[in-house]
């Protein structure tokens, strides 16, 4: 995630569409727009779900200045720092690779927790994840994922590479039977930067057995800049963003496996790629009305997925072309839809208008897209920070969102009445604002039982658990 970003301009809201355009986009496409306010589309991505509660708009109270200059949570919270790169890995085989970034919480047996942790290194990465025998598909890329286990107490006991020999790790996601899906934001051939195979692929992890996954690229679900997956748990189907900040954009895509939730190698079967096209409109961007949805989405296959001779967001779709937008990446399912992030879109870099996030919603039983968040400069809700980037659900029903940016970073709450608190704020690499430094936050994740929260420092790459009041 971190070398694609590319700051807001400072004159936002200079470049914004009006919102006369923004409605004609609708009209023109046949799109309605729902007669609620904002906190209500909001609060329909929680609809159904298992947490009832939600914090009100104080969150957990204010942060509270760590001692140890780390990170800053609410009081009653507490963290521990499960990783740190550079240290010996606790099973053996170098130390803790650098640039950490999305990350899974997984169930293990007799009580105990895998975490899957991604490493964004490219092919001069700080500290490399170590190549091991039958776990390394290039050799001369620096990326992968390492594997932790916690016991019952969130101790860590066990910590090893889980594939190596991969490049640009940035986020993913996990399967119905937890095995996690790693994803390369990267699309360098054999020869380019060293890299001796071509990159650009996904592969499966096994956090329990990572020699049974192996490195193997599941070729069929296309070779693009991967960000994150969400797989539909009723029928397998596996759901794509593309992280592509510079235009063309990045597509959305959705992945028809030929063994649908057929367990652990399943995927290597292969299946059918296909992109999304929502008719009448080329850009993402230009819709931000919270509410507004687009009924008849089609989903075109891809002509090329292994991008041989052009990159699949610029082959031909035909016509109607397809539909783009700037900076999608995180991903999830929850309530028989998929949810998907644009991170930000700034029309000065080619977009079709601004935003500093929006949160899509697609219902596959009703071929429906909906637009439920969008965050300014021209909305009901603003971040205090920057762009939104890997999210989940809160146990309070909500969504806890990642901050990336530069200077001060933050973990911060969202309510399902669209209501905003701070979580966390990293400490460690928050420089000045004439010199910021950058400290993003990745992989955030909640444990099995919802009592831990788990996520990442960039860089220098720090993983923490995160316990207290949650509620």
């Amino acid at each position: 995630m971190s070398a694609s970003r590319e700051p807001l301009v400072s004159d936002l809201s200079a470049h914004s569409a009006p919102s006369a355009t923004r409605r004609q986009v609708l009209a023109r496409t046949g799109a309605s727009v729902a007669g609620i306010a904002f906190a209500g589309a909001f609060s329909e991505i929680f609809a159904g779900s298992a947490a009832a509660a939600t914090r009100g708009t104080a969150g957990y109270g204010p942060l509270v200045p760590d001692p140890d200059g780390l990170l800053d949570l609410p009081e009653g919270f507490r963290y521990r720092v499960l990783s740190r790169e550079g240290e010996p890995m606790r099973s053996g085989g170098g130390p803790v690779p650098s640039n950490h970034d999305g990350m899974t919480a997984l169930p293990g047996r007799h009580g105990t927790v895998h975490l899957v942790r991604n490493h964004e290194n490219r092919h001069n990465g700080a500290v490399p994840v170590p190549a091991v025998e039958g776990l390394t598909y290039d050799p001369a890329a620096s990326g992968g994922c390492t594997a932790l286990t916690l016991d019952r107490q969130g101790r860590l006991v066990g910590e090893r590479v889980a594939i190596a020999g991969t490049a640009v790790n940035c986020a993913g996601g996990h399967t119905p039977w937890h095995t996690w899906l790693t994803c390369e934001e990267n699309e360098d051939k054999a020869g380019t930067n060293g890299y001796t195979k071509d990159h650009g692929f996904v592969f499966e992890v096994d956090p329990a057995d990572p020699f049974r996954s192996g490195a193997v690229p599941l070729t069929a679900m296309g070779r693009f800049q991967h960000e994150a997956i969400a797989v539909d748990p009723r029928t397998g189907i596996v759901y794509e963003t593309e992280d592509a900040f510079q235009k063309p954009f990045g597509l959305f895509y959705r992945f028809l496996p030929q063994k649908p939730l057929g367990g652990p190698g399943s995927l290597r079967a292969g299946g059918r790629l296909e992109a999304m096209r929502v008719p009448g409109v080329p850009d993402l961007s230009v819709v931000q009305e919270p509410g507004a949805s687009f009924d008849g989405v089609e989903w075109v296959p891809v002509p090329d997925p292994l991008a041989e001779e052009t990159p699949v967001r610029l082959q031909d779709f035909g016509p109607g072309g397809i539909t783009h937008a700037q900076k999608l990446e995180g991903c999830y399912w929850g309530d028989r839809a998929v949810y998907f992030v644009s991170s930000f879109a700034v029309s000065a870099q080619g977009s079709a208008a601004d935003h500093y996030g929006q949160v899509w919603k697609y219902e596959p039983h009703r071929h429906r897209l909906t637009l439920v968040v969008v965050f300014g400069p021209d909305s009901d809700l603003q971040l205090p920070g920057e762009s939104p980037d890997n999210i989940c659900l809160a146990p309070s029903g909500g969504l806890m969102v990642c901050e990336d940016g530069n200077g001060a970073q933050h973990v911060y709450g969202l309510t399902r009445h669209g209501e905003v608190y701070p979580m966390a704020r990293n400490r460690i690499n928050t420089g000045t604002a004439e010199e910021p430094e950058y400290g993003e936050f990745a992989g955030i994740a909640f444990s099995p039982d919802r009592r831990t929260m788990y996520v990442n420092v960039y860089s220098p790459g720090t993983t923490f658990a995160v316990t207290g009041p949650w509620c």
